[in-house]
């Protein structure tokens, strides 16, 4: 069946069974394969089968049911899993560009991407930053012999909703390559694919996982890209993914899609509670319609996702009494869990941002960025209300 809806696709897509007609899938823990003839290795070596295997730096069966599960949902012809979704980002841009290209990216970032833009700058690549939101800047910036563009369609913490539909048709004009990072999208939300992006990155640490147990990234495209740009430069500097967590991996994936519906509507229903409360100078969530982007939000993803930022009036020291008087949401760098999660940016996933660059992406003393897990929806609110009036 090619027809199957996206539950169906998250439970069976990729499944490889051995020979004991296991119903979970197996773990294949193996770092290498044996070879029936020295000539079975050489031709193996040249080129390898849908079913053939030579070392787990460059594929695992476990590793592939997770690659071909994701490219699935995603709709895409092929997909690459690595270690970590920052070895994941970093291999999407670095396995295409060169000293001498160009590559313009939004300026909001999670630090880590931008970090890897700068080594990139250290190593040739020029590279242009615009304000994501803002088609006009897209459209000056990007140039006939531009590489690649890159950017989040949901912007981490700021949440920032960029027009990728818009972005991909200037990029496509000039001949440029779309990498889309749509960690804050979630694969149940996608549709950057259709919107035209040539390239999907995916921390799978985050909603795939869905648990905070294993990292892991994905990259997802065309066969010609995943397998003769990308699994090139993956394979032989060493971001492959283990296949204990791709087979984690494929657990999560099974519920996903409940999960990630679940929390999104927790994250719509606290942000319309939060709203006008005396306690916060912003309520920032995609699903609002008073949100910039709102417009552009609903039509790429038909919900507001699962995070809710907002800033507390009085600044770091006000958000750390909220932050320290929740009992439910807990205190951590990680989102995308079935537990509740809050971070401080300006002091943890953001914190060697100068402080000027830190104002421009509205990364204020008192911003927290919000990740809703599945706890029950009325629960959360209460514990968010509460640990307000500690403000």
């Amino acid at each position: 069946m090619t027809d199957w809806k996206t539950r169906t696709k998250l439970v069976h897509s990729g499944t490889r069974r051995s020979q004991y007609g296991e119903m979970s899938e197996a773990i294949f823990l193996t770092q290498g394969f044996v070879y029936d003839s020295a000539e079975q290795a050489e031709a193996r070596f040249i080129e390898t089968g849908p079913d053939e295997f030579i070392y787990a730096r460059y594929g695992n069966p476990t590793v592939r049911m997770f690659e071909e599960r994701i490219a699935a949902i995603e709709g895409t012809e092929d997909a690459f899993a690595t270690a970590s979704g920052m070895a994941a980002v970093n291999g999407a841009l670095t396995s295409l560009l060169k000293a001498g290209d160009h590559v313009v990216a939004a300026r909001a970032l999670f630090g880590s991407c931008l970090y890897v833009l700068e080594i990139l700058g250290r190593f040739g690549v020029e590279v242009t930053l615009v304000d994501g939101t803002d088609l006009g800047q897209w459209k000056a910036a990007v140039r006939e012999g531009t590489k690649a563009v890159f950017l989040e369609s949901v912007s981490n913490p700021t949440l920032e909703v960029i027009d990728v539909k818009g972005v991909c048709e200037i990029a496509h004009a000039r001949g440029a390559i779309v990498i889309v990072d749509n960690v804050f999208a979630t694969p149940t939300f996608s549709k950057a694919v259709e919107l035209g992006a040539d390239v999907i990155v995916y921390s799978a640490t985050k909603h795939i996982d869905g648990s905070g147990r294993c990292l892991g990234g994905v990259v997802c495209g065309t066969t010609q890209y995943i397998r003769k740009v990308l699994e090139p430069y993956l394979k032989h500097t060493g971001a492959a993914m283990s296949p204990f967590n791709a087979w984690v991996m494929l657990k999560g994936m099974e519920t996903l899609d409940l999960r990630v519906r679940q929390q999104a509507a927790s994250a719509l229903a606290l942000a319309k509670a939060l709203e006008g409360h005396p306690k916060l100078l912003r309520v920032i969530f995609p699903g609002l319609p008073g949100h910039a982007q709102h417009r552009i939000a609903m039509e790429q993803m038909g919900a507001g996702g699962t995070v809710v930022t907002l800033d507390v009036v009085g600044g770091q020291e006000a958000a750390f009494r909220f932050l320290n008087a929740l009992e439910i949401v807990k205190i951590s760098n990680n989102l995308g869990d079935a537990k509740s999660i809050i971070t401080h940016p300006a002091t943890t996933t953001h914190q060697r941002l100068p402080p000027d660059q830190k104002a421009l992406l509205g990364i204020t003393p008192g911003l927290v960025r919000l990740s809703l897990g599945i706890e029950d929806e009325g629960d959360l609110i209460a514990d968010v209300m509460q640990a307000l009036e500690a403000v």
